[in-house]
């Protein structure tokens, strides 16, 4: 069993990942700017801290064996999270990723594809920023997960495939993977780690 601190615990993805862990028998820190939407219960603790606050970050994952970091890039550049994480004296970080900065199969990535939709710009090339930055990163054991281009709210079937690089698509020609599913594939790395350092993905 391990000590599991999600940063952004309320989200569509932090909350998958805080419900796939306590099915596991892991406990979990459920970080969050606003914890009133986390019920209290047993094998989680509240965290309500602004994670741009280094100290109380730092602070709220101390002692944690792996943090998840499912805040949305835009709000919570790479700095704001590495850092805390390092000076708190955790080694091992998971990220929920981003689709934008994967591969397609002419090599260039999904977020300079013509069609991308441009109101996701911003958080994908932050997504990609922060993907670049643990690539440099030294000292961190960590994990980058991207889901498929499609992020949905559908059923947990535990059926899904793992990729590298490359964006995963179907047979249908679709490219997408459940908030649920996903968190599966995550708390399987957090158990049995077989992407150190690595970026990897997981897709229908």
């Amino acid at each position: 069993m391990s000590k599991i601190a999600i940063i952004g615990a309320t989200g569509r993805a932090g909350s998958q990942v805080l419900e796939e862990a306590l099915r596991r028998g892991h406990s979990v820190v459920a970080i969050a700017r606003n914890t009133d939407k986390l019920a209290a219960r047993a094998g989680v603790t509240l965290k309500q801290v602004d994670a741009l606050d280094a100290e109380a970050l730092q602070h709220a994952v101390s002692g944690s064996d792996v943090v998840v970091s499912a805040a949305h890039f835009a709000t919570l550049p790479a700095s704001a999270v590495i850092g805390p994480v390092k000076t708190a004296g955790v080694t091992r970080l998971l990220v929920v990723g981003g689709a934008g900065s994967l591969l397609l199969p002419d090599g260039s990535r999904v977020i300079d594809s013509p069609g991308f939709p441009p109101e996701y710009k911003a958080e994908a090339s932050a997504g990609a920023a922060f993907l670049d930055a643990l690539r440099e990163e030294k000292a961190l054991d960590w994990t980058f997960l991207s889901p498929s281009a499609e992020f949905v709210e559908t059923e947990r079937t535990g059926t899904f495939r793992v990729g590298q690089d490359a964006l995963l698509v179907s047979h249908e020609g679709r490219s997408w993977i459940s908030f649920a599913d996903y968190a599966i594939a995550l708390i399987d790395e957090v158990e049995s780690p077989k992407h150190a350092r690595q970026r990897f993905t997981v897709g229908y």
